[in-house]
């Protein structure tokens, strides 16, 4: 799936293929497994072929969710690959995953060998950023309930696929609220 999903957006050859499909090694994670903890260091980029996996930090002994990443998305703990700083992040498998994962400076050194690599590198990181930028928008502008309306709009299956406590932290509600908006009342 990881080539597959860059054939789509680069044009590679197939000693590119190769080498891709060499420096991302296979991966199957179980239901529950931390791939990182939060105030953990690593240098390693990942690509979700198939499984969810949620991004979280830890407030005051509680565990928040920040984001859900699926099937064709990649994950990087930016703090560490780019600052050589613990990320305050960790991200766990809320389904069994079958994920790529690559130390980042490999990755990294295709950047000048592979025509348009670097473009896409950009339109990657401009993809984070605007989902960081919506989710900041949404915590200080939406109420609850148009938080929730919006991730059943951009992401209906999420309920089927996190637990409610997860999806709940990750709208900034308790799971109570988040069952009475459900419920409509």
């Amino acid at each position: 799936m990881l080539l597959e999903y860059l054939h789509e957006h680069l044009k590679l050859s197939e000693e590119f293929s190769e080498k891709f499909d060499t420096i991302f090694r296979h991966e199957h994670v179980k239901k529950g497994d931390i791939l990182f903890r939060p105030e953990g260091f690593s240098q390693k980029i990942i690509f979700i072929e198939k499984g969810l996996i949620r991004t979280y930090y830890l407030k005051d002994g509680k565990d928040i969710t920040y984001l859900f990443l699926s099937e064709n998305s990649f994950l990087a703990p930016v703090e560490c690959v780019f600052y050589n700083r613990p990320a305050p992040y960790g991200w766990e498998a809320l389904e069994n995953c079958e994920i790529r994962s690559a130390p980042y400076r490999e990755f990294e050194l295709m950047f000048s060998q592979v025509p348009g690599m670097e473009k896409f590198v950009r339109l990657l990181l401009i993809n984070i950023l605007d989902i960081v930028a919506g989710k900041l928008y949404s915590i200080q502008f939406q109420t609850a309930q148009d938080r929730y309306k919006s991730l059943m709009e951009s992401h209906p299956d999420i309920l089927l696929r996190a637990p409610l406590g997860d999806v709940a932290s990750y709208l900034g509600i308790t799971q109570q609220t988040l069952s009475v908006i459900r419920s409509g009342k």
